[in-house]
């Protein structure tokens, strides 16, 4: 699907400035002047959505890097589950987050690991990785972490969609 957000205030790390966005699925596809038909084409007319952001800011989404989604510590857990949190996440603007996922001491990584990602999978309105939290560093963890970094190195699945 092609989505065009046309005449907004781009907010870049560099400054902001009147733009038209053009997205392709889940990709940038170009950047341009309003009303700019350099591509060869009238976007506005060859998208299949188009968005007027007169008057509005056009930012790129946040990625928070350190979230605590039920947690365990201290006897109790973090209030926020990967449903509410990744909620009011979106709502702030953060489009993905990196939330720590627990491995207990005589636990093996790869099922503390599995059992992150079974609370988190259905559940988020936007996307999401893991920190793995090794707690208890054995022979079998040690090796987990060579796994754990080559799953890393694949390409990432689209995570966020929710089935509701």
């Amino acid at each position: 699907m092609t989505i065009l957000i046309k005449n907004g205030t781009v907010v870049s790390a560099t400054g902001s400035y009147q733009a038209d966005v053009l997205i392709d699925g889940e990709t940038i596809a170009a950047v341009v002047a309003p009303g700019d038909t350099s591509l060869g084409a009238d976007l506005a007319a060859s998208a299949e959505q188009v968005f007027d952001a007169q008057g509005k800011y056009v930012i790129p989404g946040g990625v928070d890097v350190h979230t605590h989604m039920e947690l365990p510590f201290g006897g109790t857990f973090a209030s926020d589950t990967f449903e509410t949190g990744t909620r009011a996440a979106a709502w702030g603007g953060t489009t993905t987050i990196i939330d720590f996922a627990v491995q207990k001491y005589g636990e093996r990584v790869q099922d503390s690991l599995a059992a992150w990602h079974a609370k988190a999978d259905g559940e988020c309105a936007i996307d999401y990785g893991f920190h793995q939290i090794i707690g208890g560093v054995d022979d079998d963890s040690l090796k987990a972490m060579d796994e754990l970094v080559d799953e890393g190195r694949r390409p990432p699945t689209a995570r966020s969609c929710w089935p509701r």
